[in-house]
């Protein structure tokens, strides 16, 4: 009986994964269709605005020097991230913890995102050069503040009964932060660590933009100086690829961490 029960349940998760998937999937697929339809009936010229197919067949023909461009992106996109994860989430239970800490960075750092990266970049030139380094500040500095925001939420919603029992079964109240506290608020978390990664690789494309040896934003430079209109579709594609690869990653993550969110899942049903 357990059997058929545990069956049933992923199947309906299944199915409630599929219905959430395919309309994204089909509108995706429709709008990719009407602009390709509509580029050729058109007759728009490609340095204007390209096809789908025209897209396609430019990345292709470029991949030899895209792919490096991708690698250094990806480098430092990806260690931006995780450096903005962990100092996040420590400066959000810093913040929580000491109330005097949090009322004399806090305002720092949301001043902090609000700089215009095309601001301060230069400043990180000047400081870093054009090394992927400074690429890296940068993508930590812009994607810390959801994930700190998040876990300081996260932390004041938890309940004062999870505190309580915890405390009361003889638990420190240090072990109780890192070990109750923060495990009931990590589906918060997640939420900034999620919107924190939607910004990450176009942050880093940007900041190369500006001024850097290599990367995507050097190559999307190189194709607009160019005029090749193709080229700079293909960019943005695979930096919107980048970032899908790296919200399932996190999705991934979250799953194995904290199983499945029944909200989403069907499975409180």
């Amino acid at each position: 009986m357990k059997q058929a029960t545990g069956i049933s349940q992923r199947t309906r998760r299944r199915r409630t994964a599929i219905a959430r998937i395919l309309p994204c999937t089909l509108t995706v697929i429709a709008l990719i269709i009407v602009w390709q339809v509509w580029v050729s009936v058109a007759h728009i010229p490609s340095s204007v605005f390209s096809s789908p197919t025209e897209i396609i067949h430019a990345t292709i023909e470029a991949w030899p020097t895209l792919k490096p461009a991708l690698l250094i992106t990806t480098y430092e996109g990806v260690i931006g991230f995780i450096c903005a994860c962990f100092c996040g989430i420590i400066l959000g239970v810093a913040c929580y913890s000491w109330r005097a800490l949090n009322d004399a960075v806090f305002p720092l750092l949301s001043a902090a995102q609000t700089m215009p990266l095309i601001s301060i970049a230069p400043l990180f030139l000047l400081w870093f050069g054009f090394e992927p380094m400074g690429k890296i500040v940068i993508v930590t500095l812009f994607a810390l503040f959801p994930i700190a925001v998040q876990t300081i939420r996260g932390l004041q919603a938890v309940p004062q009964f999870f505190v309580d029992v915890a405390l009361t079964c003889g638990a420190t109240r240090t072990w109780t932060l890192w070990h109750v506290q923060l495990r009931v608020a990590a589906r918060q978390i997640f939420g900034g660590i999620r919107i924190s990664a939607a910004y990450v690789f176009a942050t880093a494309a940007t900041a190369e933009y500006l001024g850097a040896r290599g990367g995507l934003g050097i190559w999307l430079q190189a194709a607009y100086n160019s005029f090749r209109t193709p080229l700079i579709f293909s960019a943005t594609v695979v930096i919107i690829a980048l970032t899908g690869i790296l919200l399932l990653i996190i999705h991934a993550i979250e799953r194995i961490l904290l199983g499945p969110d029944e909200r989403w899942d069907g499975s409180g049903q």
